[in-house]
């Protein structure tokens, strides 16, 4: 079975294709929904973040209390940086035992904004980054999270590793552009993947 990997910026559209693929038929795991999934469920993951930052970061019920980490980690780099340390490893492991589920597909996709920063393309055996262009992006994002303003998507995006650097690493790319269709590249990567493992 081959673990392929779906990522690109925000706002590319990722989300959107990775969708497609489903409706092909092809087992999705989302990274960004499992990993909050893990930080509520993995008893060994929620003590270590209750020990790196603190007692409040599950409320008295036993929720994670996401507005306090957020709070904390927010425009602190080595914060999140700490943060994301703790929890893509146990992300990367429940991602594993999820794969093995689906060993009868041809493939499995694991979509993730943090593919490459995060080192999970280890896991993979190939990468498609879904692109699309700047002013693209920002008006999608404009229009999609009305609570976000321009500069707070212009931060995000220098967080994320660039554009240029994913295509460069990618071995398939699937633009997103309003000038290219998607179907048909979604359709053709299907193929390539199915016709792989026959």
């Amino acid at each position: 079975m081959l673990k392929i990997g779906i990522t690109g910026g925000i706002g590319t559209g990722k989300t959107i294709v990775s969708r497609m693929f489903a409706l092909l038929g092809v087992p999705v795991y989302d990274a960004d929904t499992r990993a909050k999934w893990v930080m509520h469920h993995d008893r060994e993951l929620r003590q270590e973040l209750q020990e790196a930052f603190g007692g409040a970061t599950f409320t008295a019920a036993g929720e994670l209390d996401r507005a306090y980490l957020a709070s904390v980690v927010f425009n602190n780099p080595p914060q999140l940086e700490r943060l994301n340390a703790l929890v893509h490893p146990h992300v990367g492991k429940d991602f594993e035992a999820w794969a093995a589920l689906h060993a009868h597909k041809p493939y499995v996709l694991k979509e993730a904004a943090l593919m490459y920063e995060s080192d999970s393309w280890r896991q993979l055996d190939q990468v498609i980054v879904v692109s699309a262009p700047l002013h693209l992006r920002m008006k999608r994002l404009l229009k999609r999270d009305t609570h976000r303003t321009e500069a707070d998507i212009k931060a995000i995006i220098a967080r994320q590793m660039s554009e240029e650097e994913k295509l460069r690493r990618a071995q398939h790319i699937i633009y997103n552009d309003d000038e290219h269709l998607i179907i048909p590249q979604v359709l053709a990567l299907h193929e390539l993947f199915s016709r792989a493992q026959a």
